[in-house]
């Protein structure tokens, strides 16, 4: 709220008059910091591995609270989250991770290019540890 001054011959020294319009100078400030910071934030909270994905046209279902990701690149190499793992290694990995919880869902990231042998070595691998919820990660398809 800001007062407005008059110094005309008729104000009288303290006669200040109230000004009733908003200020929102402040407002829009604070709006542009928190803009800031989620632009900043939101490429931070992805995976890092690059995997080209085939397209799906299925609907998406809502993703869990921390998802657990396993991704085959097109040259072979097999990350859980962002670690970098041998096929041998996948089973001892994904225990680490999940807490030996084998009712985890694990979602299968792999590159178009990857053969699909090599796909199911990874998901026979994950089944004969225990694990019988693996999802498939597809990107979404742009067009029908």
């Amino acid at each position: 709220m800001g007062i407005q001054l008059n110094s005309g011959p008729l104000v009288k020294r303290h006669n200040y008059q109230e000004n009733a319009e908003m200020n929102i100078t402040p407002f829009v400030d604070v709006m542009l910091v928190l803009l800031i910071i989620f632009m900043v934030a939101a490429p931070l909270a992805t995976v890092d591995v690059p995997v080209d994905l085939p397209s799906n046209a299925a609907a998406p279902n809502p993703p869990p609270e921390e998802p657990v990701y396993v991704s085959v690149q097109a040259d072979g190499k097999l990350f859980v989250q962002e670690q970098a793992l041998s096929l041998e290694q996948l089973a001892a990995g994904v225990h680490a991770i999940t807490d030996n919880d084998v009712r985890t869902r694990l979602f299968l990231r792999g590159d178009k290019a990857v053969e699909y042998g090599t796909l199911m070595q990874v998901m026979n691998t994950l089944q004969k540890a225990g694990y019988s919820q693996i999802s498939l990660v597809a990107s979404e398809e742009l067009e029908p």
